[in-house]
Formats: structure tokens, C-alpha cells, sequence
């Protein structure tokens, strides 16, 4: 698998990262295991975790899986925190003692002395930034933590974060953000702002939640994320008529490049300017490695354009496009 740097840091990852938000809910520890061994043969080194994935339960499972399965070194773990909430003295959220709280949580449960990439996972509007950033400070310093980012923040929040940590042994060197041919809003102001500050963008849900691949197009396989009462709403945010025109172009384009919708759509976000890595996640084996062929694919320039044009949205005053 190609490596990249992430943004302008030393950080190198594999283009395409493994997600595991469904690790010990709807991916049990044994196909958890199959699906890093195979993810690891292939060349991958990244794998995103967040300690509210399952209740922190897909952190424990990775961490149990290390070195027996694939040796530490071998991997760039990537975790979040700031999402989690409790009634403790910590609270959760974003403010410094919560972060750390976290931070020490995270590190108990993948069993490792030190993370690779420690994301916040959201903006915290009850916390001033600088208290948040602090916490990223003291984390780096620490040795506790390697790399720093953030996730989900909008192009203002971000920038701001990335001048407050300029020059710092903490200084931000990611953003994790939704992207695909079917959500580019990053393209107003987030992805101008990440190629500003030298960030790299990690982009969860390349595949439209699933709806890219064209498996949603006739009816709801029961055994899709679509189908599941957890899942539903997050995939049917993305099922409507646009969407179906957009899976349509990527479908014509698979059958033209004798490929799968699959390949097509991860190729199409994967080479997107400023993109480091496309994150995916998986329900089996078989799924994670119908992802990984996307590697050997490089979209044509005709079918990169069509895809473009079909799925482009408007860009006002003052935005403008990378590119």
C-alpha cells in the first residue's frame, strides 16, 4: 500500500486506514482479528479507534489483538476523545481534566504506554479552545501521545486550533472529516483551511456510509448496516435523489473499468487534493478486502471529471475551489 505523509508532519500512514467504530457491536473480536491480519498483509498501517466506539469496547478489542497478532510497531494507532460524557467529576467533553482522564482510559485499554495520533472528536462550545488545546500540550509532553489532531471541526474552528498550536510540540498535524462524492461540503472551507495550515485530511465514510457501493439501489440487504436499528438513520442520511444519480454515474463507471462501485468511489476521495487516507470500516473479512483492491485502481481523468461534475455542489462568495 502507498504511504503518505500526513499533512506536513514526519507521520507516514497507508492511504487507506481501517475504521473499527463497529468493533464489539456488530464486529465481534474473532472477525476483528481476521479483519487486521489481512488489513496489515496488504501494507496498512493505520487504524482509527475512538473511546466511545462500543462503549470503549473497540479500543480493548485492538488492544487485546497487538503484537500476538500484529506487532505494535507495525501499526500507527489513531484514538479520539471528547465525545464520551458521564455524570463524574471529569464529566467528559473537552475540558483539560476530562482529556486527560480519557487519554489514560484510552492507553489502559489498547494496552500500549502511548498513542500514535490522539484526535479531539468534536468541537466542546462549553470549554474555552485554549483549556482543550492545553490538553494536547500536556499529552504530547508527556510522551503519551505522538501526533495531534482533531475531527469534525468546520473550516473557522479549524484554522483557529491550527494558529493556537503553530510552533508547538502539539501543533496539529490532521483533521478527520466526513468526505465522498456524496458529501464534499469540506470543499468550502475545511479543506482550503487544512491545505493552509499543511493538514492532513482523513477522510471517514468514503463510501457514502455504504451507499456508494450500489447495494442499496433496489432494496435494503438484510444484512447491511442499513437494516440495522442503530445504523438506519446513519446510512439513510445519505438515500435520496441525488444520491441515486451520483451511485448511478459511479456504477456506470465500475462496469466501464470492469471494476466495483466500491473501487471506484474509495479511488475517487482517496486521490482527492489534501486527502492523506480514506478510513473504512467493515463488516466482515470479505468486505475490508473488497476496499483494499481500490489500491491497485487510478481513476482515468475522463471518469475523474464525470464523476466530479455529477456530484459537484455550489460554491458561493467568498469560497473558492482547490484544484
Amino acid at each position: 500500500m502507498e504511504q503518505r505523509h500526513l499533512g506536513r508532519s514526519g507521520l507516514r500512514v497507508g492511504r487507506i486506514g481501517l475504521g473499527t467504530m463497529t468493533w464489539g457491536q456488530d464486529t465481534d473480536a474473532d472477525e476483528a482479528a481476521s479483519q487486521l491480519v489481512a488489513f496489515a498483509d496488504l501494507g496498512g498501517t493505520l487504524v482509527d479507534t475512538a473511546d466511545v466506539y462500543a462503549g470503549g469496547e473497540s479500543e480493548r478489542i485492538l488492544g487485546g489483538l497487538l503484537d500476538d497478532l500484529v506487532p505494535r510497531e507495525e501499526l500507527v494507532i489513531a484514538t479520539k476523545a471528547v465525545a464520551r460524557r458521564d455524570d463524574g467529576p471529569f464529566g467528559g467533553g473537552g475540558s483539560r481534566g476530562a482529556l486527560l482522564h480519557a487519554l489514560e482510559g484510552s492507553l489502559r485499554r489498547l494496552g500500549v504506554d502511548h498513542v500514535d495520533l490522539w484526535q479531539l472528536h468534536a468541537w466542546d462550545t462549553a470549554v474555552p479552545l485554549e483549556e482543550t488545546l492545553s490538553a494536547l500540550d500536556a499529552a504530547v509532553t508527556s510522551g503519551k501521545v505522538r501526533y495531534v489532531g482533531v475531527s469534525n471541526y468546520s473550516g473557522w474552528q479549524l484554522a483557529t486550533a491550527a494558529t493556537l498550536q503553530r510552533g508547538k510540540p502539539s501543533a496539529l498535524v490532521s483533521t478527520q472529516v466526513e468526505y465522498s462524492l456524496l458529501e464534499r461540503g469540506i470543499e468550502r472551507e475545511v479543506q482550503p483551511a487544512a491545505s493552509h495550515h499543511g493538514l492532513g485530511l482523513l477522510a471517514w465514510a468514503p463510501l457514502g456510509r455504504g451507499v456508494l457501493t450500489g447495494k442499496y439501489r433496489a432494496a435494503t440487504p438484510a444484512d447491511s448496516r442499513g437494516a440495522s436499528t442503530h445504523f438506519a438513520p446513519y446510512v439513510d442520511h445519505h438515500r435520496n435523489e441525488r444520491a441515486a444519480r451520483i451511485v448511478q454515474a459511479v456504477v456506470t463507471a465500475a462496469d466501464g473499468l470492469a471494476t466495483s462501485p466500491l473501487s471506484v468511489a474509495l479511488a475517487w476521495v482517496r486521490d482527492r487534493p489534501g486527502v492523506t487516507a480514506a478510513v473504512v470500516g467493515a463488516r466482515d473479512t470479505g468486505q475490508l478486502l473488497g476496499s483494499l483492491v481500490s489500491e491497485e485502481l487510478t481513476l482515468p481523468a475522463a471518469i475523474r471529471a464525470a464523476l466530479d461534475d455529477v456530484s459537484d455542489i455550489e460554491l458561493g462568495y467568498p469560497e473558492q475551489r482547490l484544484g
